[in-house]
């Protein structure tokens, strides 16, 4: 007899209260559209047994590209049923970059907006494994399937498929600041106590409302976004971030909770006094502050907006999960700290010779222990293993812990600077740097120096409008930081490249220091 299926969360939370507000998708210029937990799961089942049709079965990798929208939020739950690994794509990516991730993931199929139909016209003739390019959202293009005649044919009810052992996987392809991109695979959502656990640390209920904040194709506001619905919490999507809109959005729905990178909020709070008096964002009650480090100077930014005891930060990554959390009532007790660690989630530091670290306030190298973390990364088991210390992971942070058990990052591994042989974190430079009134972001990484092999350079972007010189920003962070930490020259541009989770693209910034250098640390 075959083994019964696991019941669907979407149909379980479809079956128990149908009519409940799922999504909302509510753009400007567009007539707001909504789907009850009923109509959601059945357009959900559409979609899988459209995507079976085709030949697609439990285990094949499917590459899922779009704005955020009900399309997409549909497919994470379609994938799921269907027990497919869905392999979300950051949609800036080049014609180059994206046949890499279709060809490294070996999809077999597509699932992409309109609006990139044409970057997968490009990329199909590269990626021979490639079987089904299915568009969404409007017309496709000359050997691709439009969506819509696909699900006028297609089953409302749950696919019926055998359970498989590749059911419910994710590969999310890692941000790619340090060069190559590399696919993190997660073989189950996690590990359901050690979710609800965190859950309800956070105090996340029934009643939430989620709204999209940054793209779904990251694992921060996707992640996010799926446990919101673990919860049956209703959805609202913002198709692309736009700073006054998303504060019309909490406003009109009532949104409790969102997931944010650094760089919407800083836009939020850039915003001017007459802008932001016109919205009421009281009802916000869990900011999670992830995907990049958060400031100071920006957490007090975003607390002369909203609610004093809404803002947590978390630790965390693709590959291993939460790992930490700070508590509303500590992010102006402990400045810099990402918190305590997640229920269920374990954490050691270790020195270089790989020695455990149980001293306060010593940097070492992070490694994690939890049920949640992924369990490989596709075609690179040397760099799985390279972070493997047994059952405990990596991703390169370094951090150190103070007396009371908190944690701070200094920074990765990798982006560590060796200045005349003292170890300087580049994290503590920026947060520093960040605090001065005319800087709007900054980026610290090393330069070459015959002098001291490395030399601290900062590239900074200034508020518009305002005004700052080299010498009056090192003069600022003398006041902050040790001598041997201080910036020896300092750059200025009109903004800083990162990506789209909100990470600095240092090997960008880098490279034309290091041109025709023997090594260049990227």
């Amino acid at each position: 007899m075959a083994e019964a299926r696991p019941v669907d969360l979407l149909s379980a939370h479809a079956a128990r209260h149908p009519e409940k507000l799922a999504l909302v998708e509510d753009r400007p210029g567009h007539a707001p559209r909504t789907w009850s937990y009923a109509a959601l799961e059945r357009d959900a089942n559409r979609l899988a047994n459209a995507l079976l049709g085709l030949g697609i079965r439990p285990g094949d990798k499917v590459v899922w590209c779009g704005l955020n929208s009900s399309g997409v939020v549909c497919m994470v739950h379609a994938a799921r049923k269907l027990g497919v690994t869905a392999v979300p794509l950051n949609y800036r990516l080049t014609a180059e970059e994206a046949a890499y991730v279709v060809d490294d993931s070996d999809a077999v199929a597509v699932y992409a907006d309109a609006e990139f139909a044409a970057l997968f016209a490009e990329v199909r003739g590269c990626v021979p494994k490639l079987r089904e390019v299915v568009i969404f959202g409007g017309a496709a293009l000359a050997g691709q399937r439009a969506l819509e005649p696909l699900l006028e044919k297609a089953s409302a009810e749950p696919p019926q498929v055998e359970p498989a052992e590749a059911s419910g996987e994710t590969m999310i392809y890692t941000s790619g600041t340090t060069g190559r991109p590399k696919g993190a695979l997660r073989r189950t959502a996690g590990d359901p106590e050690q979710i609800l656990a965190m859950l309800t640390f956070v105090g996340y209920v029934p009643d939430d409302v989620y709204l999209t904040t940054g793209p779904l194709y990251h694992s921060g506001p996707g992640g996010f976004m799926n446990l919101a619905y673990s919860l049956g919490n209703t959805v609202v999507v913002q198709r692309k971030f736009d700073p006054e809109d998303w504060l019309r959005l909490v406003q009109q729905y009532r949104v409790t909770t969102t997931f944010s990178a650094p760089t919407p909020i800083r836009m939020l709070c850039h915003l001017s006094p007459e802008v932001k008096a016109k919205y009421d964002c009281g009802s916000m009650k869990r900011m999670i502050a992830n995907a990049a480090p958060w400031s100071l100077a920006l957490k007090e930014q975003y607390l002369a907006d909203f609610p004093e005891d809404s803002l947590f930060e978390i630790y965390g990554s693709t590959e291993l999960g939460v790992n930490t959390i700070l508590r509303p009532e500590d992010q102006r007790r402990k400045p810099g700290s990402c918190g305590k660690p997640s229920p269920g989630v374990s954490i050691a530091l270790f020195d270089d010779g790989g020695e455990e670290i149980t001293e306060p306030n010593v940097p070492g190298e992070l490694f994690v222990k939890s049920k949640s973390m992924f369990s490989a990364y596709h075609k690179a088991k040397e760099k799985f293993e390279s972070g493997r210390r047994g059952d405990w992971l990596s991703v390169g942070d370094v951090a150190y812990r103070d007396a009371e058990g908190y944690y701070y990052i200094c920074d990765r591994k990798s982006d560590m600077i060796i200045s005349g042989g003292m170890n300087v974190y580049p994290a503590e430079v920026e947060a520093a740097l960040e605090g001065h009134p005319a800087v709007a972001d900054v980026a610290v990484f090393g330069i070459p120096s015959e002098e001291w092999g490395e030399s601290v350079h900062a590239v900074v972007a200034t508020h518009l409008g305002e005004t700052l010189s080299e010498g009056e920003l090192i003069a600022f962070a003398r006041g902050h930081l040790a001598g041997y930490k201080l910036p020896r020259s300092v750059s200025f541009t009109d903004e800083i490249p990162r990506t789209a989770s909100g990470k600095i693209l240092k090997r960008v910034l880098r490279a034309p220091f290091w041109k025709g250098h023997g090594s260049q640390l990227l």
